[in-house]
């Protein structure tokens, strides 16, 4: 594990950065760097993990990602099998609000996008409500170039900084400072985790990606996660179930279960619901609830 710390190659005539990509999956690592990022996700499907706190993501989604905020955007098992044809589609705006458009920031007239930036140092993903108005927003800018493209990019920032309701991708309370050893030293288990959670996980085996003890490795994963290694894991195997229980298959609850590295439907169950605070059958039903409720709506 080499790049926590990571470098975005903004050209010395630019203030932000536009990158398309079209890859096979995302970028395997935990990372962080010094840029803001404003990501669409125009196709793929998986987790986002944001500093303390695992998200679902899938087509059709914008997050919005503070600055040195550790984040991973990690593809579905299936994008990595050997048959894979899928990719992943994504426009990503990167923007250092403590570069060159600090004095941007600071001018009168940018005070509540500047405060705006400042609150939403923990994230957010973009209300379903306003996808298509930023979605269209990030177009202009990516189509755009030289003055234009920073003025649209400032009215970008002005949309999002006018809605209300927005909830932070992570707590807080989350502590971002992190030097790059640490960083390097918790991504590893990150990784691991994520990569590993469908399999029996030790805590043994996890201490060892960190080269501590158990009992080292349990304080030092508390202190820098606000969780307990067992809670963790439980919340990425339940994100996992979550995704299957929703994605149309005809896998039953018990299977989903196993795969996701439960050892007992019974366990699962209880897991599930004290995590999500509800059944697994109750999760199924709420979604198919609200897709329908979603598609009346469309239709009127």
């Amino acid at each position: 594990m080499k790049v926590l710390p990571f470098t975005i190659p903004v050209p010395h005539d630019h203030t932000i950065i536009v990158l398309e990509e079209v890859l096979p999956h995302f970028y395997t690592y935990l990372h962080r760097h010094a840029e803001a990022q404003i990501t669409w996700i125009q196709k793929g499907e998986g987790t986002l993990l944001a500093g303390n706190s695992m998200h679902p993501f899938r087509d059709g989604e914008i997050y919005l990602i503070g600055a040195n905020m550790p984040h991973l955007f990690k593809s579905d098992p299936a994008y990595f099998s050997a048959d894979s044809d899928k990719e992943v589609r994504t426009v990503t705006i990167f923007f250092n609000p403590s570069g060159k458009l600090a004095a941007l920031f600071n001018l009168p007239e940018m005070k509540a996008v500047d405060a705006f930036v400042t609150q939403m140092q923990s994230g957010f993903k973009v209300q379903d409500s306003n996808y298509s108005v930023i979605a269209d927003a990030i177009q202009a800018i990516q189509r755009s170039t030289g003055a234009g493209q920073l003025s649209l990019f400032i009215d970008l920032l002005n949309i999002m900084s006018i809605n209300d309701n927005l909830q932070p991708l992570t707590s807080s309370h989350y502590a971002f400072p992190m030097t790059d050893p640490e960083g390097m030293r918790i991504a590893s288990v990150y990784n691991y985790i994520m990569h590993n959670y469908s399999s029996a996980l030790t805590l043994e085996d996890v201490a060892l990606q960190a080269h501590l003890t158990p009992t080292a490795f349990c304080r030092y994963f508390k202190k820098h996660t606000r969780h307990t290694f067992v809670h963790f894991v439980n919340k990425v195997r339940v994100n996992e179930a979550c995704k299957l229980l929703v994605n149309g298959t005809s896998h039953s609850i018990a299977s989903i279960a196993y795969s996701c590295g439960f050892n007992s439907i019974t366990n699962f169950n209880y897991v599930f619901k004290n995590i999500t605070g509800t059944s697994p059958r109750d999760y199924i039903n709420g979604y198919a609830h609200t897709i329908e409720s979603q598609a009346i709506g469309i239709s009127k």
